[in-house]
């Protein structure tokens, strides 16, 4: 497929990207799959992780690029190489052979139809385990169609239903119909399927609590209770931290300006009080939520070979010297 003019995702933004380097691209990518790392990830709902962990793999670029991102070196900033359809194969072959429960792709919407073809690649090459999409949400029906053969488990956000906050920080204010559609899509397509504590099949829908902003919470969950429930496994976190970003400063400023429609702090006690009892109001068939942690040691340095603490993760590959095991 040549991408002469985008319209993978929602954006519609029509950039070539045939050309490299791509400039008018939103995602910042070319039709070149860059991977900046991958690991065995011990950090995701229970029903992801298990015991084996979760063969995360970590795409560059991003087609929403939230302005309190915590992987922005990759999402924002370009880290990452590019990688054949083997190459691709490789690590998930790699992974599958260290124990993964499943393929845990991790922002890779811009590369949609691309990545479709690097997953039947990879499971002609004798991948057996699950696949899971790991998105924003912000997903076009025509992508996801392209992932219906290939993808098992859809582990979507579910950033917000306000259209004015969607504006600030993602620069999408389509982002809560765009999200509501794609959901919906994969809970319609792909209803749940667990075995032994594991997903096989089905949708993880997470909704990230942003601080002083609990009544968009009640909205997002309110949706949720009425078209998800029962349907799919809803994952309510309360990690929101803070990012000490480095770039320069007209780039930082606009990122503050965007931070300033929420308050860009941990989740206070109160707040994670008020969480729990939507939880019991709400009263979901299934749902996860974090306890309440106000640390940021765990913020990911995908500069490093190993990006996070040796507790969440295991290094498989990395984009500065592949495999590391």
């Amino acid at each position: 497929m040549a991408c002469t003019n985008c319209t993978i995702c929602p954006r519609k933004c029509g950039a070539d990207r045939t050309q490299i380097p791509v400039k008018a691209a939103f995602c910042g990518e070319s039709e070149e799959i860059r991977i900046a790392s991958a690991c065995l990830h011990f950090g995701e709902e229970p029903l992801v992780t298990v015991k084996g962990g979760s063969g995360t793999i970590f795409f560059t670029g991003c087609n929403l690029r939230c302005a309190f991102c915590q992987n922005y070196q990759i999402s924002q900033q370009g880290l990452g190489k590019a990688v054949s359809s083997r190459d691709f194969s490789e690590i998930c072959l790699k992974l599958q052979e260290l124990g993964a429960e499943n393929i845990n792709l991790v922002t890779g919407s811009h590369f949609s139809p691309m990545l479709a073809e690097y997953i039947k690649s990879a499971k002609e090459a004798g991948l057996k385990i699950p696949v899971c999409w790991n998105s924003s949400g912000y997903d076009s029906i025509q992508s996801l169609e392209s992932l219906r053969n290939v993808v098992d488990i859809f582990l979507p956000d579910f950033k917000t239903l306000s259209q004015s906050l969607a504006k600030s920080l993602f620069g999408a204010a389509n982002y809560p119909q765009v999200a509501k559609s794609a959901i919906s899509w994969m809970i319609n397509n792909f209803p749940l399927k667990i075995k032994n504590n594991k997903i096989m099949q089905g949708v993880i829908i997470r909704h990230l609590f942003l601080p002083g902003n609990l009544d968009d919470t009640v909205q997002v969950l309110s949706w949720l209770k009425e078209n998800a429930d029962k349907k799919a496994c809803i994952s309510l976190m309360s990690q929101y931290t803070p990012v000490p970003f480095k770039e320069d400063s007209e780039k930082f400023q606009k990122r503050k300006k965007a931070l300033s429609v929420i308050e860009n702090r941990f989740v206070n006690q109160q707040e994670d009080l008020d969480l729990r009892d939507f939880i019991e109001a709400f009263d979901f068939d299934y749902l996860f939520y974090q306890e309440l942690n106000a640390d940021s040691d765990w913020l990911p340095d995908f500069t490093r070979v190993q990006p996070f603490s040796n507790k969440l993760a295991k290094p498989v590959w990395h984009y500065s010297s592949g495999f590391v095991l």
